[in-house]
């Protein structure tokens, strides 16, 4: 707020600068989670009468939304504010998110943050803002994790053709590598009334695909109505978002092995709009590496879930989220890794090279793997991924799918996913953005992306489509 003075003297007037809108642009590291959580509160920006645009674009204010799953997330944090500092160098920054809970003196001892804000602080950031003013020193507002007891609601739209939709936050879980437990904190879920409401407006705004996010979702129910006891399950959940009208497709993404139920395999399989394509973490194939992990499972059960999977959906996408370089893994321990997922059929990998978080066990244990180790066995793993991948799409020629173009000219073309998520591409048409096709796929280009021809009897669709045969 500033005052004026009239020329000709008289009472004072004081106009708020809030009424001359402002800018807000966006950055998130990370997860799925972390872009439903950007996205709901940049809609709470709008609500206070900001403008949002593009990272890129000069605004007054800009939001990083962190991550602190990898070393690089950490170190992209720095580039990030130089960015934001290039297109103006008077805004304002604020960093929220994981890393921001985590190392909130860290963040905000990097030249240009003003505001750092922790796990519950994030969702109320418009109350820690007043006239845009740079700080001298970065502003911490962080609470003791423990605090983090209550959920907050989240969902991403506009900013993708498929909407994340959060169910759960936090995890109970003790994992020996892990840092989320304290940057999230403890397991809660959103209520099942909620969620459908969530799911509901998303289906009202055109968005064909729901995919349901949050820390550990398999845990979903717990502290729905603040105990630590499951009012509803996983299932249920599945079940009563499956009978949602106007959604066309939802995806469970990353779930534990052990809380992938094979009543949930099955309702899958005979789903009205639950796609086959599952999302399993196995982080190793070692037993003896998985005890020093503190997982729940040992290999046995991930072998029962990827058969129960493939038993009554042969077509399904399965990916595994695998660490490797591990404290204590033996070339022993990662050969056995690599055999045990070459045998598995499975359909990618996501491979995560080990590095060590403050304040975990792991970070303190013995057997440090070096790093250029690491950096070799990260390698050869990616190089199964690519082989698994293309012997996943080449098990898919000949079949009919249905195919959701996404928003990106990638290049002069136009990509979708399939139902069990097989990326295709097309030549770039903006009137197939967010539309649903029958697809036969026909054939793997250098890309290792599957062409297809339509199958579609829409005149227009077969007059774009006419390229691809």
């Amino acid at each position: 707020m500033y005052l004026s003075l009239p020329k000709n003297g008289g009472i004072i007037s004081q106009i708020d600068i809030s009424i001359m809108k402002k800018k807000v642009a966006f950055y998130t590291l990370g997860c799925k989670l972390n872009f439903s959580e950007t996205s709901t509160i940049a809609r709470g920006f709008k609500e206070e009468g900001f403008e949002r645009v593009d990272f890129s674009e000069p605004a007054d204010m800009y939001v990083i939304n962190t991550c602190s799953v990898t070393d690089n997330a950490d170190k992209r944090f720095k580039t990030i504010v130089k960015n934001a500092q290039k297109a103006n160098p008077a805004a304002f920054v604020a960093a929220i998110g994981c890393y921001a809970q985590l190392k909130p003196e860290e963040l905000a001892a990097v030249d240009g943050v003003d505001l750092v804000l922790g796990a519950t602080e994030k969702f109320k950031i418009t109350d820690y803002i007043n006239d845009l003013t740079k700080n001298d020193f970065g502003e911490i507002h962080s609470c003791e994790i423990e605090d983090a007891d209550f959920y907050v609601g989240s969902y991403a739209i506009g900013d993708r053709t498929r909407a994340f939709l959060k169910v759960q936050d936090g995890c109970d879980y003790k994992c020996t590598y892990c840092t989320i437990p304290l940057a999230r904190g403890i397991s809660r879920s959103d209520t099942l009334s909620n969620v459908l409401k969530n799911a509901a407006e998303i289906a009202a705004k055109g968005i064909k695909e729901i995919v349901l996010t949050g820390v550990n979702i398999g845990d979903y129910g717990k502290g729905e109505f603040g105990n630590k006891k499951h009012e509803h399950t996983f299932l249920d959940l599945v079940k009563a978002l499956d009978a949602v009208k106007g959604i066309h497709r939802l995806r469970i993404s990353s779930i534990e092995p052990n809380l992938l139920k094979n009543e949930t395999i099955n309702f899958v399989a005979q789903s009205n709009s639950f796609v086959p394509h599952f999302h399993i973490p196995l982080q190793s194939g070692s037993d003896a590496i998985l005890k020093l992990m503190r997982r729940r499972y040992l290999s046995d059960l991930y072998i029962d879930r990827v058969k129960r999977i493939k038993e009554v959906m042969p077509h399904a996408c399965i990916g595994v989220d695998v660490i490797v370089g591990f404290p204590g893994e033996t070339d022993e321990h990662f050969l056995e890794t690599y055999h045990f997922l070459n045998a598995l059929d499975i359909s990618y990998l996501h491979v995560f090279t080990y590095s060590e978080r403050d304040n975990t066990e792991a970070a303190v244990m013995e057997g440090v793997v070096p790093k250029n180790v690491r950096s070799k066995r990260s390698k050869m793993l990616r190089g199964l991924s690519v082989k698994k991948r293309r012997a996943f799409y080449e098990s898919q020629l000949g079949t009919t799918r249905t195919v959701l173009f996404e928003g990106e000219n990638k290049e002069g073309y136009i990509h979708g996913f399939t139902e069990n998520y097989v990326k295709v591409k097309a030549p770039w048409n903006p009137a197939l953005v967010n539309t649903l096709h029958e697809v036969e796929l026909t054939q793997i280009d250098a890309d290792g992306l599957v062409c297809f021809k339509s199958l579609s009897d829409d005149s227009e669709t077969e007059s774009v489509a006419s390229a691809f045969v």
